[in-house]
C-alpha cells in the first residue's frame, strides 16, 4: 500500500475543502482520527455509511494508519448513536478504538475533535499533524478503501433534508445536478424553496439547481425563502457592516462562545466587530480572525443583537490571507492560552438540540436513511477542479466514448491536485468552462 494508489484514484477530502488525500497521508504521525461527529444539523450521511459499511471504514483506517506509521486509530462518534458504535466495535482491529463524543456543535471541527479525542490542542495556525494527528472524514476513508481495490472516486453520498417529501441519503455519480439529487428525495414541499448546500451552519444558498455535485458536496437542505437560516446567509457585506457598526454593544458573548477562543487561540470576534467603526488603523485589532473556523455560532447563537460577527471575521480573514500571499509578514508568535481549554471549554459547548431549536429547524425530520444503490443519471457535468490546488488537465476529446471509472483528467506533475474519473459510461459531449460533460447513449 502506498500513496500513489490514493493519488491515482483521485481521493480528496470528502467533507471539507477537498485537500488531496495522498498528500495528507505522505507525512508521519502517531494517530489517525476519523471524524464521524457530523455535527451539522439535519445531515446524516457519515452515520448512514457506517451503519451499512463499517467494514469499509475499518479497511480505510487500517491503510491510513499504515501509511503514516500510526499505531493508534480513533473514530470519534457521538455517543447517542449507540447502534453505530456497536457496529463499529465489532469490526475494529488492533490499535483501533471508538471515542464517544457529547452531542454538541461544532464537534466536527477538526481542532475541536482532536481536543475531545486526544486531549491535544493544535496551536494557532497549526495543522493537526503538528500534534501528531491526521484527521480524515468518514467518506474519505471509504474512498481510500475503494482505492485499495482499484476503484476511483466516481460517486458521492449526499444527505437531502428539510422541506422535502422523503429526507434521505443517496449515492449519486459525481457531476449529477442538484435538481437530480432533490428529485431523489421526492421533490420539495414548499412553494418558495431555497437550497442550502453544505449545512445550515457553514453552508451557502445555491440558486442554480443545474450546478453539479462534486467530490466535496456533503448535503442539501431545502428551506422556505423566509427561513431564518436562508435570510441570514443572504445578507450582503454592506448590510453586515451597517448593522454591525450601528448596533454592536461590545458584550463579547460572541468571543465567550467561540470554539477556537475556548481552545486558547487569539480570536476575539467582538474586537473584529469593534473594528467596523474605525479606519484601516484598526487592522491590528483583528489579526486573530485568521484563525476563525467560520462555524457561525457567534452569529446564529451567541449575539443578542442578531449581528453577524462570523462574516466580519471571515472578511478580515480573507484580507489577511491575501496579504500573506502577497508577501506580508506573518504574525510571529501569536498568543496561545492553552490552559483556557481546560478552564472553559467543557461548560461552553453548544448542545445540538438547543442549536436546532435556536435556528428554527426543530420541526423538520432529523433523519436521512440511506437509499440502496446508485442513482441512475443520464448526464453529468464533471468539474476539473473539485479540490484544493490546480485544476486537472483533460486527457480525453469531445466525442470520445468512455466507460465509468476511466481517467478523464489528470493532476499536473509536482503541483497540488487530483485526478478526475468518468462517473458514468457514455459519450463526452462537451469540454468547456473547466468541465467535462458526459451523456449516456440510448
Amino acid at each position: 500500500m502506498n500513496t500513489e494508489i490514493i493519488a491515482d484514484n483521485g481521493v480528496v477530502g470528502a467533507g471539507g475543502a477537498g485537500f488531496p488525500t495522498h498528500v495528507k497521508l505522505s507525512g508521519s504521525g502517531d494517530v489517525v482520527v476519523i471524524n464521524a461527529a457530523e455535527c451539522e444539523p439535519l445531515l446524516h450521511k457519515d452515520k448512514e455509511l457506517i451503519r451499512s459499511y463499517a467494514d469499509r471504514l475499518v479497511c480505510g483506517l487500517a491503510a491510513s494508519m499504515q501509511l503514516i506509521g500510526a499505531k493508534r486509530g480513533i473514530v470519534g462518534v457521538k455517543r447517542k448513536y449507540a447502534d453505530v458504535i456497536d457496529k463499529l466495535r465489532l469490526e475494529l482491529a488492533s490499535g483501533m478504538e471508538v471515542v464517544t463524543l457529547d452531542d454538541t456543535y461544532p464537534a466536527g471541527d477538526e481542532l475541536v475533535l482532536i481536543y475531545e479525542t486526544l486531549g491535544r490542542v493544535v496551536p494557532p495556525g497549526g495543522l493537526p499533524i503538528s500534534v501528531g494527528a491526521v484527521v480524515l472524514n468518514v467518506e474519505t476513508v471509504f474512498n481510500i478503501s475503494a482505492a485499495i481495490e482499484g476503484k476511483p472516486v466516481t460517486e458521492k453520498y449526499i444527505s437531502i433534508s428539510g422541506s422535502v417529501n422523503y429526507p434521505c441519503t443517496v449515492c449519486v455519480p459525481v457531476g449529477s445536478s442538484y435538481a437530480d439529487v432533490i428529485a431523489a428525495a421526492g421533490g420539495v414541499t414548499v412553494s418558495d424553496p431555497a437550497f442550502v448546500v453544505g449545512g445550515a451552519m457553514m453552508g451557502y444558498v445555491e440558486h442554480d439547481l443545474s450546478k453539479p455535485i462534486t467530490k466535496t458536496t456533503g448535503g442539501i437542505i431545502v428551506l422556505p425563502q423566509n427561513h431564518f437560516v436562508v435570510q441570514r446567509k443572504l445578507w450582503n457585506w454592506t448590510k453586515v457592516v451597517r448593522v454591525g457598526r450601528s448596533a454592536c454593544d461590545q458584550c463579547s458573548f460572541c468571543t465567550e462562545l467561540c470554539p477556537r477562543n475556548l481552545l486558547g487561540h487569539p480570536i476575539e470576534p467582538h474586537r473584529a466587530m469593534r473594528s467596523l467603526g474605525f479606519s484601516e488603523s484598526a487592522k491590528s485589532d483583528v489579526q486573530g480572525t485568521q484563525f476563525c473556523s467560520e462555524c457561525n455560532l457567534c452569529s446564529y447563537c451567541s449575539c443578542p443583537e442578531g449581528l453577524d460577527p462570523r462574516n466580519v471575521c471571515a472578511e478580515n480573514k480573507r484580507r489577511i490571507l491575501a496579504e500573506l500571499r502577497e508577501g506580508a509578514p506573518r504574525w510571529a508568535n501569536p498568543p496561545f492560552r492553552k490552559e483556557r481549554s481546560s478552564q472553559h471549554f467543557k461548560n461552553r459547548r453548544m448542545p445540538t438540540e438547543r442549536l436546532i431549536k435556536k435556528i428554527g429547524l426543530a420541526n423538520y425530520i432529523n433523519k436521512a436513511p440511506l437509499k440502496e444503490g446508485i442513482l441512475n443519471i443520464n448526464r453529468v457535468v464533471i468539474p476539473l477542479k473539485q479540490h484544493i490546488g490546480a485544476p486537472a488537465t483533460p486527457i480525453v476529446k469531445q466525442g470520445s466514448k468512455i466507460t465509468k471509472g476511466d481517467l478523464i483528467a489528470t493532476k499536473k506533475e509536482s503541483v497540488l491536485g487530483a485526478n478526475i474519473h468518468a462517473s458514468i459510461s457514455g459519450k463526452i459531449t462537451n469540454i468547456a468552462n473547466d468541465t467535462i460533460t458526459i451523456e449516456k447513449e440510448s
